[in-house]
């Protein structure tokens, strides 16, 4: 069975709402991208040394990353020895396989929650990247799923940052700890956490200042958060996610290699996928970082940060090439029943 047969089977099984969401949000990168390479192996039937240059130049105008273009390139041109593969059109499935592979990765996308007791997730990154939205949607999200959620306002010095989270605990109908405006955020972590385990709540959600001015204030800001909640809470935090913007591409890549694994992040959230052409930043980051994407934004709606799935990701991309092959593959079936 071909890899997009497999891939549709596979999809079929999954929400439909999601799909439509992946589908929806990743409609730019799948114009500027997938409908590219489409193009060119239509223009170029052979496959040469011009074809594996022009498909160099659109992968790594989708962001993909220079390094990960050039060893998926190189495995390309194995499969094309190894296969015998002539026509140009036949590595669309080969190359739509390679990328679900390196997007798929060792890890686990799934949130780390604690199996008894309060979850803590810690939310890091610069300002704009749409931190507090994150937080907000995963709220609601959480309320959704039953549990009971509480929010820490430790952005304390970003102008209206604590506003903001209100805004959104009262849209998910969610408590937000907080103290006044430049107060210590280790503090307002301590307050949290005491509150968390007087309410019993089940998940709390820390925003944190996204200041990089100063990378080692920024590094003993965190460490001194740290320490306030695992003097409470032992095996908090969870989950310590980076927050990047889409749409700002190797940008959000250098961004992640500067907070990097120092800082403790154990997984990456990335939003406003459905702005940028070039979601291939997605495949960029999950290669050059040993750190797994667990969550995506893909709208503006409150419903539209999901949890990453890789094969969700390929499907979104390369849908329109997997409903021409399942209709060819129908027709083909009927006429042999001719």
């Amino acid at each position: 069975m071909s890899f997009f047969r497999k891939l549709k089977e596979s999809i079929a099984n999954k929400t439909e709402s999601v799909t439509k969401q992946f589908k929806d949000g990743l409609e730019k990168t799948r114009k500027g991208f997938v409908e590219k390479v489409t193009d060119l192996m239509i223009r170029r039937k052979k496959i040469d040394e011009e074809f594996y240059e022009e498909l160099e130049e659109i992968l790594i105008g989708a962001d993909v990353g220079v390094n990960t273009v050039m060893n998926l390139i190189e495995d390309l041109r194995e499969e094309v020895k190894k296969r015998k593969i002539e026509d140009a059109s036949e590595l669309q499935p080969v190359l739509s396989e390679k990328l679900s592979e390196l997007l798929r990765g060792n890890d686990n996308s799934q949130l780390k929650m604690s199996p008894d007791g309060i979850t803590v997730i810690l939310f890091v990154g610069v300002n704009g990247v749409g931190k507090t939205t994150t937080i907000g949607k995963l709220a609601h999200r959480f309320k959704q799923e039953g549990k009971k959620v509480l929010l820490a306002a430790g952005d304390t010095f970003r102008a209206g940052a604590i506003e903001q989270l209100e805004v959104w605990g009262e849209r998910a109908g969610v408590e937000v700890i907080k103290q006044q405006s430049g107060s210590d955020p280790a503090a307002v972590m301590f307050d949290a956490v005491q509150a968390a385990k007087q309410r019993q709540v089940d998940v709390l959600l820390c925003d944190t200042a996204g200041r990089l001015q100063n990378k080692s204030n920024l590094m003993e800001e965190l460490n001194k958060i740290f320490r306030v909640i695992q003097r409470e809470i032992p095996d908090a935090p969870h989950e310590v996610l980076l927050v990047l913007d889409a749409t700002t591409g190797q940008n959000a890549l250098n961004q992640a290699k500067l907070f990097g694994e120092k800082s403790g992040v154990t997984g990456l959230v990335l939003t406003k996928l459905d702005g940028t052409a070039k979601g291939g930043i997605v495949v960029a980051i999950r290669q050059e970082l040993n750190l797994p994407v667990k969550l995506v934004g893909l709208g503006e709606k409150v419903n539209d940060l999901q949890p990453f799935d890789s094969e969700q990701f390929v499907h979104a991309l390369f849908a329109g090439l997997i409903q021409e092959e399942t209709v060819e593959a129908t027709a083909t079936g009927e006429e042999e029943q001719k």
